[in-house]
């Protein structure tokens, strides 16, 4: 049995007791029995894979590795997974290029089972690269059973950092959140945007985040979200527009069922 997070507050003061104790209670979870034995296999066959349908084809393997990108509940679409895999991110007419979650784009890169003469699989130092992202995710995952925002939120403070370090044009980067579920949610919740902005084009979708953005985080570039003060800002943006909706939600019900148990009785 993995140790599960220790979480008694919710929200911004939830957040501020997890980052207290993040390093602590993370180092216990990684050395749960079923994480030590799930990492310390991956490390040990990784090498002896070489093709995605060697990868697919072990159970165990593949949960580690979509677990690393967080993608595991694909692990039950291995014809998916691997069309993923084998069609590389070279051809930009390939299946990662081509759906709007980057994370698949990701998983395919890390593997390069179609991007290279010799996969990454291969390397010295794979096998712990990526189990140190699948117990990053599975710890993310851990918390999120107990509380999902907490979860997104420690999710969107490990992703941050990467897209603010990206030398990518400064709207592949944004295209980069707006593809990535998880990511853009923090983002639509911390600058209030409205149900409607999924329905936009993507044209207008990315005007309208890198306007709020600008605006709401006193950002000129996504690259200014390197600082861990601004990450902090935005991060505490989406716990209190997320408790604060969690409360109205509550509040509505509870003046519902005061109203239906305020209505007499049919005689």
């Amino acid at each position: 049995m993995n140790f599960a997070p220790v979480l008694p507050l919710s929200g911004l003061s939830g957040w501020a007791l997890l980052a207290r104790t993040f390093e602590r209670q993370s180092d216990l979870f990684n050395k749960s029995p079923q994480i030590v034995r799930d990492t310390d296999y991956f490390e040990q066959t990784i090498g002896k894979i070489t093709t995605a349908e060697d990868l697919v084809s072990d159970r165990r393997l593949l949960r580690v590795a979509l677990g690393a990108f967080g993608l595991q509940e694909d692990i039950d679409s291995r014809a998916f997974i691997r069309a993923i895999l084998e069609g590389g991110t070279i051809n930009e007419d390939s299946l990662a290029n081509r759906l709007a979650d980057d994370r698949y784009k990701q998983l395919a890169e890390a593997f390069a089972f179609a991007d290279r003469p010799i996969p990454r699989t291969q390397l010295s130092t794979f096998g712990s690269e990526i189990t140190e992202k699948f117990r990053r995710r599975e710890f993310e995952v851990a918390v999120g059973d107990q509380d999902q925002s907490l979860r997104l939120a420690l999710n969107a403070r490990r992703e941050l950092g990467d897209i603010a370090g990206d030398d990518a044009a400064e709207d592949t980067r944004w295209f980069r959140i707006l593809g990535n579920t998880p990511l853009r949610r923090v983002f639509e919740v911390a600058l209030g945007l409205p149900e409607s902005f999924a329905q936009a084009d993507l044209d207008r979708q990315l005007d309208e985040i890198k306007s709020r953005a600008a605006r709401q985080l006193n950002i000129g570039s996504l690259s200014d979200l390197a600082d861990t003060d601004v990450q902090e800002q935005l991060l505490r943006r989406f716990l209190l527009r997320d408790q604060m909706a969690s409360i109205n939600v509550q509040s509505s019900q509870s003046i519902a069922l005061t109203l239906l148990q305020s209505v007499p009785p049919r005689s």
